[in-house]
């Protein structure tokens, strides 16, 4: 039997938790949470992509009827084993929406409490936001266990920090915060970290201060992170494939994309879903090197920006570093490096030599932005649109 979906465009708290524990246990419909944060026209897209049968705010339930245009269609419903669906906005065209059944959410939970070694009386902390299937996958954890988990509606370092919980999930830019503030992340029997790969400086200081993290990686289509330390969950196989694009199996993947079949047919090869992300494996540890998007083409050669990035990041003047490519009428791409300086801000020819060192020269960044902090979406990754724009930094160019 079908069941329908609920769009919640609810902030972090105990009403979507409640809403997420019937949607887990069946007595509710299946959910789609969506910031409130978001513009009235991007809300709307969301929206126009899920086809709820029916919204929830604050003020209500209401049933969904577009606020403009034509929407394909309105309350289609899912399986009766799909639970939650996470949308991405996607940066052009038509929002993808990941269909994830209750068997794969409650697997991945499992898999990580045991790799975290977390018990049944354990509580997580929730600092993520909820729209983002990192947010959603610490309170199934805790619905898992049967413990209260401490739902923060935002980030906040002194929230944190008076924090009785046991566990939480963090994007780097808040470990680095958190950091920075000296706050005792020994207090915490795991840290996991996703979103993006946290700089080896961050995870050596937190390391110093007994801080005991684990760096996940992994999707809305794989219920989040899947492999950790390089290692995959219970369950989950892993592959690099021909093209060096990571490729995922196993109990944890979506059931497919919300009304788009086709999208799901290009995403999956057989068992597989094969990801955007390229990968290689060292001693058998998955190493992810960056997603397909990543690559510069710059003078006839590719480079990939995530490479450049983590030899910049160990550098002693960078505090955090992105690497982007920015159009250039004589290169294609230039290889351009935006840095948040620690001390002294380090100048283009010293972080041209210091790629150089490990990487062929035409992998060095010819620009350098200086900006106080690196722009972010709400998941914590980089924004990658704005860091190409770069409107706002203080900008080093070399001919």
């Amino acid at each position: 039997m079908d069941r329908p979906v609920h769009a919640l465009i609810l902030p972090p708290g105990r009403r979507l938790y409640r809403a997420l524990a019937a949607a887990m246990d069946g007595s509710g419909p299946a959910v789609c949470p969506l910031s409130p944060s978001f513009p009235p026209p991007e809300l709307e897209r969301l929206l126009k992509a899920v086809a709820p049968a029916a919204v929830e705010t604050t003020a209500g339930i209401r049933p969904y009827a577009p606020r403009s245009g034509h929407a394909e269609a309105v309350g289609v419903p899912v399986a009766a084993s799909t639970a939650v669906l996470i949308a991405t906005s996607g940066s052009t065209g038509f929002p993808k929406v990941a269909e994830l059944s209750v068997d794969a959410l409650r697997h991945s939970a499992v898999a990580a409490l045991a790799r975290v070694e977390a018990g049944v009386n354990d509580r997580w902390l929730c600092c993520l936001p909820t729209h983002h299937i990192a947010g959603i996958q610490v309170l199934i954890r805790s619905l898992v266990t049967g413990s209260e988990p401490e739902i923060h509606p935002r980030f906040d370092i002194a929230a944190v920090a008076e924090s009785d919980a046991h566990h939480v999930a963090l994007v780097p830019s808040q470990l680095r915060r958190l950091l920075d503030r000296g706050v005792n992340l020994a207090r915490f029997r795991s840290i996991l970290l996703g979103g993006a790969p946290a700089p080896p400086h961050m995870l050596a200081d937190a390391h110093a201060l007994g801080a005991r993290t684990f760096a996940t990686y992994g999707m809305s289509e794989s219920c989040g992170g899947c492999v950790y330390d390089g290692a995959p969950l219970d369950g989950v196989r892993v592959e690099v494939g021909a093209e060096g694009r990571i490729r995922l199996a196993g109990p944890v993947l979506f059931s497919g994309y919300r009304l788009q079949p086709q999208l799901t047919a290009a995403a999956r090869d057989g068992d597989w879903f094969v990801t955007h992300d390229l990968g290689t494996f060292d001693n058998g540890v998955l190493r992810v090197r960056g997603r397909v998007d990543d690559i510069i083409n710059t003078g006839g050669e590719k480079v990939l920006a995530t490479e450049v990035a983590a030899v910049l990041a160990r550098h002693p003047s960078v505090s955090d570093v992105a690497v982007v490519g920015r159009p250039d009428p004589e290169w294609g791409e230039r290889v351009t490096a935006v840095v948040v300086p620690s001390g002294s801000a380090p100048s283009l020819d010293e972080l041209r030599r210091w790629v150089g060192r490990v990487l062929p020269a035409y992998a060095a960044p010819r620009e350098l932005d200086l900006v106080e902090a690196l722009p972010l979406l709400p998941s914590g990754k980089p924004d990658r649109h704005a860091l190409i724009r770069g409107r706002h930094a203080r900008r080093i160019a070399r001919p």
